[in-house]
């Protein structure tokens, strides 16, 4: 299969990389206080907001990952999109006039009102945790297509891109994250309609073929609507997808700054409405597109055969085995013909945008996923430090803390944060399936913390005694459903593995936080307690 990326390509991604650093610098004055950097100046408006909320859920994982899913199964994933819409509505009508009249940086800071210190350093390092591996899925993501086409080493590419993307964030702060965040938007929204467009027109026997075949093979399925917890079913997906939507609008450190940042409790509502709902027919523009791409290698019977002999080549030399080997012949067939559905996926998308696509129009899908990659990592590292600073250097280390110590303390998060999202970027070379690698970190790390925010805002008799148990209860259900169905579970106790599906993780453990927190609250709490947040 041959690659191209031609002047033309290199002159779009080189003015969108330019671009997009200006905006950094120019608002590098702007994000010299702590307010600046973390708040934006409480100014921006509902529409500047909303894009931003969009592009954090439109990352990499979005651009790439999603058509990966679509092409190696059907759009059983879609149905996390679909969750969006109560958990849309859940976060306007109750988590966001919360935030709005705190007018607290940290979303956590709640929960040391409500139940003491620790629930706070609690929620803090697991998000800080799941902002480590969503960084990293992202810049791993972004590093496949630029290794296909360029022949670079995807260590390197993922070394380049952490090293930018932390500078970006660094010398931007907020202001510049949102500002961003709203171009990026656009120009993810227009490459993957250029690059769909591409698609319809190659298909031999006009558009509808796409249908035909992905009818035969079963691609346009939400999953199996049984009963069933241990695979993933629309249902598991759905309750998945609507846990996960509720943390993120509920108690995800970068949303919340998005609620504090717009200009008025009008605006910010606006922002939640146009993030959360534009984004489920973009992405179902992105699992057709990994529908598209099933068709139409499957309609190029030699196309699908060199994009095989492709990700064969670029197996075998992830592996350390190059074509000097004595017997790379024998091994170049032997790792073709196990190649799965499933291990195309991720590198489906990125084979055909540097194989199919006319001179530009690639330049231009490689700036979209650059785009997805800046718009996430920027998202994550400037959160991350916010919490650094607010949840840990200004709570324990210097509580009185001048302006010019935090703005230290913020500066240090950044770049500390995008060295860790790096490394796990890293680790995920080997990984197969990024998109169920993320939700899976996602769910072990978010650590079922949005059981306790619930547990908080529902009960009146819930204090420390009962959050502190119903943590320590909902944690080792949480490691017993990560560590069961593993190999270092004893045999002996083989009957005592969890039947759940890992995107269950976070259900289970939100539930039984907030179940055992209103259970032990009805025995240790008192009704004379202060009403929740």
């Amino acid at each position: 299969m041959e690659y191209h990326f031609y002047p033309i390509d290199w002159l779009v991604l080189a003015a969108y990389f330019l671009g997009t650093m200006s905006i950094g610098f120019y608002f590098w004055r702007r994000s010299r206080s702590t307010e600046g950097f973390t708040a934006g100046g409480r100014s921006l408006s509902g529409l500047l907001c909303g894009l931003s909320i969009f592009a954090t859920y439109l990352s990499s994982i979005s651009f790439l990952a999603l058509p990966g899913s679509a092409y190696a199964t059907n759009w059983n994933a879609f149905t996390f999109s679909i969750a969006l819409l109560p958990a849309t509505w859940i976060g306007v009508r109750w988590f966001l006039p919360y935030y709005r009249r705190s007018q607290e940086v940290s979303a956590y800071a709640h929960l040391e009102h409500r139940f003491g210190p620790w629930a706070r350093t609690y929620a803090s390092v697991f998000y800080l945790l799941t902002q480590i591996s969503r960084m990293g899925a992202v810049m791993y993501l972004m590093a496949l297509p630029l290794s296909v086409l360029l022949g670079w080493d995807i260590r390197v590419l993922i070394l380049i891109t952490g090293v930018s993307v932390t500078l970006y964030t660094f010398v931007g702060g907020i202001t510049a994250v949102i500002w961003a965040d709203a171009l990026q938007a656009l120009v993810l929204m227009g490459g993957a309609f250029v690059c769909l467009g591409v698609m319809l027109a190659g298909m031999p026997e006009g558009p509808g073929q796409i249908f035909t075949i992905a009818a035969e093979h079963n691609k346009l399925s939400l999953g199996s609507f049984g009963a069933s917890v241990s695979t993933s079913t629309f249902w598991v997906v759905l309750i998945y997808g609507l846990t996960i939507n509720l943390q993120n609008f509920g108690i995800d450190q970068n949303y919340i700054q998005r609620y504090i940042a717009s200009r008025s409790d009008a605006e910010a509502e606006k922002s939640v409405w146009l993030g959360g709902l534009l984004y489920i027919p973009v992405s179902a523009v992105f699992f057709f597109i990994g529908t598209s791409l099933f068709a139409y290698y499957h309609a190029r019977p030699d196309d699908l055969d060199a994009l095989r002999s492709a990700v064969a080549v670029q197996r075998l030399a992830a592996g350390g085995v190059t074509a000097a080997a004595p017997d790379y012949a024998g091994r170049f067939e032997e790792t073709k013909a196990e190649l799965t559905d499933e291990d195309l996926g991720d590198r489906v998308f990125p084979q055909f945008i540097g194989s199919q696509l006319p001179a530009g129009v690639t330049g231009l899908l490689i700036a979209a996923i650059f785009a997805a990659a800046m718009s996430t990592v920027s998202t994550s590292l400037n959160s991350s430090a916010t919490l650094i600073m607010r949840d840990y250097y200004q709570r324990y280390v210097n509580p009185q803390a001048s302006d010019r110590q935090s703005m230290i303390a913020l500066y240090a998060g950044t770049i500390v944060w995008g060295a860790l999202g790096t490394g796990v970027a890293l680790l995920m070379i080997h990984i197969r399936g990024a998109l169920d690698a993320w939700w899976t970190l996602a769910s072990i790390f978010s650590g079922g913390m949005v059981g306790l925010f619930l547990l908080g805002m529902i009960s009146r008799r819930a204090g420390n005694p009962a959050a502190a148990t119903a943590v320590v209860a909902g944690l080792l259900v949480i490691v017993w459903m990560v560590v069961s169905p593993t190999g270092h579970w004893p045999e002996a106790l083989a009957a005592l593995r969890s039947p759940f599906h890992n995107f269950m993780i976070i259900v289970v453990g939100t539930l039984v936080i907030l179940l055992v927190g209103l259970l032990v609250g009805q025995f240790t709490g008192r009704r004379d307690e202060p009403s929740p947040p």
